[in-house]
């Protein structure tokens, strides 16, 4: 089985890439290749609605038919076993690759027929995974867990059964004091990182290894 993971944080290394890559071993390590791509490498457009992925009897027909550097993951994806995806999420919403990825992927198998609910013609199960500033507390408060439910219901419409991985009150910065940050306490976060993040590294390897064992 084939497992692509797609990092949509621009910071290598940091969060967001970390719990990717721990799903991602998950998956491996339960015996399924894997692939990462990291987002930020890539030169591509969201959906320029050019509507040939419905165009009937058209060569791109159920798939994008935008040819960038996106195009290649796309069409590795729709031959994939399982796909984890991941994003911070800055200013309210995940990152714009992020989204561009989103738009590109699911527009693609939607349709606009009565009796067809995707043109995708498998199942694929996938694990989403958010990364950010706030705290578990504020989610439903500032409408975030409702944008997850959104993601993961889209996912489960169009491409397979979707679960969500949410890692709060993440760590920023090695170093708070260079920057204009005073509402948090960097020596908390730090505190965080070292105790409670480890939890999250956890979840996501064992959502990953659940990937591979469907």
């Amino acid at each position: 089985m084939k497992t692509i993971a797609i990092n949509g944080s621009p910071r290598k290394g940091w969060n967001t890439s970390i719990l990717v890559e721990e799903a991602l071993k998950g998956a491996a390590s339960r015996g399924s290749e894997t692939e990462l791509v990291n987002l930020y490498d890539l030169n591509f457009k969201g959906c320029i609605s050019c509507f040939e992925c419905k165009r009937r009897g058209g060569k791109s027909f159920g798939r994008c038919a935008f040819g960038d550097e996106l195009k290649p993951v796309l069409d590795r994806i729709r031959d994939c076993d399982a796909l984890i995806i991941g994003s911070p999420i800055y200013i309210g919403e995940i990152t714009a690759a992020a989204r561009a990825l989103f738009e590109r992927l699911t527009f693609q198998y939607v349709t606009y027929s009565k009796d067809r609910a995707t043109f995708f013609t498998r199942r694929i199960p996938t694990v989403l995974i958010y990364t950010m500033n706030v705290s578990e507390s504020v989610l439903d408060s500032i409408g975030y867990t409702e944008k997850f439910k959104f993601y993961e219901a889209r996912f489960n419409q169009l491409i397979g059964p979707a679960k969500t991985l949410v890692s709060t009150e993440t760590w920023q910065t090695t170093d708070y004091s260079k920057y204009e940050m005073t509402m948090f306490d960097g020596d908390a976060r730090k505190i965080r990182r070292e105790e409670i993040f480890p939890q999250d590294k956890r979840k996501a390897f064992e959502l990953g290894a659940g990937l591979a064992a469907r």
